[in-house]
């Protein structure tokens, strides 16, 4: 008994010390991989800027690299972590209520989607999620885990796709970025396994998806809000200079030497290094860095011309699955302002692809279906006959819904 009580308590010492981020260690071992690097344009670009108020679609591969059955965490484990990043980038997240009152002005839906790709880069079918047995049982933050001959896996066209890799990472470390602009073939982020998701086999008080999220954070361009140093600076205006890291979840005002008013630090940041039950939140400032890099000549420009997201695209897809059981509402219709979507099965409609077309087939709206229920507000369409596609494993879900009244 005595023996399990120590285990159990060096396990709560490894992860109440780890080390929340290497990305700054990496990047000092790797000097070229700097904030110079961000405005280098990717090989491949869109040839067209952002749409004002575009929501921005990230395809996501995940690559989950495992040497024994724990670390091979399931593919709902793993849809866990993309509907957890879509709430974080889209404010969607139920803690928004936890953001102090003095942060909640400046606190933004980023407008930045993600999906597990659906076409892989020979144009065939995937589920996005890659699992391969590996003899190496702890890498090192040295990317040895993006390189099959070392272990690891592959990248895909990181002009096309977020590669993600999740692996067993030695030491306290519990994920890292690469910075925009960064070698293709090591373009990316790595996570600890047993720290991404929101379900499956996880460690707290990093069991609610905020490492990736956190990661991705650096992937688009985001410093720490201290900048590394003592009292530095992010580059951001809305986010206040604080005197260094946060960790575990520090009550608000929470003050340091260099506050600047009494609200102190924006700890909830999801740049900061505090436990994720107490992370909620990005900035408007931040929100304009990350959408930046998508912009005419950005380093991920790229991703505005991906089509990983829609499985129509793709060659040799699976037999759709029997969706006989499968019951997806809309209703009100004809709508107005909103169109509630209902399934009676949840795991068959979350992380798949909504879209909606006019009937001469321009493309009003895109969005990741998070929950078994979804509301959408389309108070800004003009009247008339619309399509609503839902993409999944099912085969295409089509709808036609008739928006009355006068739109916007």
């Amino acid at each position: 008994m005595k023996f399990i009580f120590t285990i159990f308590s060096f396990t709560l010492f490894l992860y109440g010390s780890a080390q929340r981020c290497g990305t700054p260690e990496y990047i000092q071992r790797h000097p070229a991989n700097n904030f110079i690097a961000q405005r280098t344009a990717t090989v491949k670009t869109a040839n067209r800027d952002t749409l004002p108020n575009e929501v921005i679609m990230v395809p996501v591969v995940v690559h989950v690299l495992y040497n024994n059955n724990s670390q091979n965490i399931s593919d709902a484990q793993v849809i866990s972590q993309i509907v957890s990043l879509n709430n974080d980038f889209r404010r969607l997240n139920a803690d928004t209520v936890n953001t102090p009152a003095p942060f909640k002005g400046v606190a933004a839906d980023t407008r930045i989607q993600f999906c597990l790709a659906k076409v892989d880069p020979k144009g065939k079918y995937t589920t996005g999620i890659i699992h391969k047995y590996t003899t190496v049982s702890q890498f090192l933050a040295d990317d040895a885990m993006k390189f099959s001959v070392q272990g690891g896996d592959d990248a895909w066209d990181a002009s096309q796709y977020l590669n993600i890799w999740v692996c067993n990472l030695f030491g306290r470390t519990l994920g890292y970025a690469v910075l925009p602009g960064s070698p293709a073939e090591k373009d990316g982020v790595v996570i600890q396994y047993d720290v991404f998701g929101t379900i499956g086999n996880l460690t707290a008080p990093f069991n609610k998806g905020r490492t990736t999220t956190h990661e991705i954070g650096h992937w688009l361009g985001l410093k720490h809000l201290w900048g590394d140093t003592d009292c530095g600076d992010d580059g951001i205006a809305d986010t206040p200079p604080q005197e260094g890291s946060n960790s575990g979840c520090p009550s608000f005002p929470h003050m340091s030497s260099c506050s600047i008013n009494s609200y102190g630090d924006m700890f909830m940041d999801f740049m900061d290094f505090t436990n994720d039950a107490c992370m909620n939140m990005f900035t408007k400032g931040q929100k304009e860095e990350m959408r930046s890099l998508f912009a005419m000549g950005g380093p991920r420009n790229s991703f505005l011309n991906s089509i990983a997201c829609d499985s129509t695209n793709a060659e040799g897809g699976p037999l759709p699955k029997d969706s006989s059981n499968l019951k997806i509402t809309l209703y009100p219709n004809p709508f107005s302002s909103v169109v509630n979507i209902a399934s009676n099965k949840d795991t068959e409609v979350i992380g798949h692809l909504l879209k909606l077309y006019s009937v001469s087939g321009k493309l009003y709206l895109t969005q990741i279906i998070q929950s078994q229920n979804t509301i959408l507000n389309v108070s800004n369409l003009p009247s008339g006959m619309y399509i609503l596609k839902i993409e999944g494993e099912t085969g295409p879900h089509i709808f036609k819904l008739m928006k009355i009244g006068t739109g916007r």
